[in-house]
């Protein structure tokens, strides 16, 4: 509902707003391929070596950090602020990082991307466990015992640190927060800050970096299965790719 204090858009006929919706499209994917190429730039930033020993509670026990990475080749850390003296303790975290936990997709999908998705914060298993029930959440969210927080720039508050691992040596590879932590929530905007990004093959990638073709490895959160592709999936893909006049992915 508008006031009268409102200095509102025109109202204009049909054509005319097509026109301008047009006129706006146009200025919309030259900002997405803006995204594409700043993301290709953030797949090339320099990795910084991780030489300290981590460790986290979390539900199944203690962790190290190699560990919470739960065998996957990528990690995004969200430290969130819940803890004795944030406002609303013990009920509530953080309301800006609630809102981000409650915009977080089914990290299934990122999970097949390689990529592991955790909350983490000072509170203890005990008042995590109570706060994920409460709000419905369902992502890892692991406590910090030692350092970790401060180390990588998010002695309070919130950010979000993004790290890569070769076998045992973890590296990290970008940092965001404030502002650039209220875009998270996404599946795609989750690997684009990662160093091997959404890992298809229209990416502007370093050489050799994992890549395979969009759409494809789309699926239910709950029915991957790397080791039986779904066939079916394909024949409708490449019908509905074929009925747009654009090669098979």
């Amino acid at each position: 509902m508008t006031t009268p204090t409102m200095k509102t858009p025109p109202v204009v006929s049909r054509e005319d707003w097509a026109a301008a919706h047009q006129a706006m499209l146009v200025k919309e994917k030259e900002f997405t391929h803006a995204r594409d190429r700043l993301a290709a730039e953030r797949r090339r930033m320099p990795w910084l070596a991780v030489d300290k020993t981590y460790r986290f509670e979390t539900a199944d026990g203690p962790k190290s950090l190699v560990e919470i990475f739960e065998g996957r080749s990528q990690l995004i850390v969200y430290r969130a602020f819940f803890e004795p003296g944030v406002f609303g303790w013990p009920d509530n975290a953080c309301r800006g990082c609630s809102m981000v936990a409650d915009q977080v997709a089914h990290t299934a999908h990122l999970n097949t991307r390689d990529t592991t998705l955790v909350f983490a914060s000072r509170a203890s298993q005990v008042d995590i466990a109570r706060l994920k029930a409460a709000k419905g959440w369902s992502m890892p969210w692991h406590t910090i015992t030692d350092d970790f927080d401060a180390d990588f720039d998010v002695p309070e508050w919130h950010g979000t640190n993004v790290f890569i691992r070769s076998g045992e040596q973890v590296y990290r590879t970008y940092f965001i927060k404030s502002r650039g932590d209220e875009a998270m929530g996404s599946t795609w905007s989750y690997l684009d800050i990662t160093p091997l990004g959404r890992q298809e093959v229209w990416e502007d990638s370093p050489a050799g970096y994992p890549q395979t073709a969009p759409y494809r490895w789309w699926n239910w959160h709950d029915a991957y299965d790397p080791s039986k592709p779904d066939v079916a999936w394909g024949s409708v893909l490449d019908e509905a790719l074929g009925a747009l006049g654009l090669d098979k992915a």
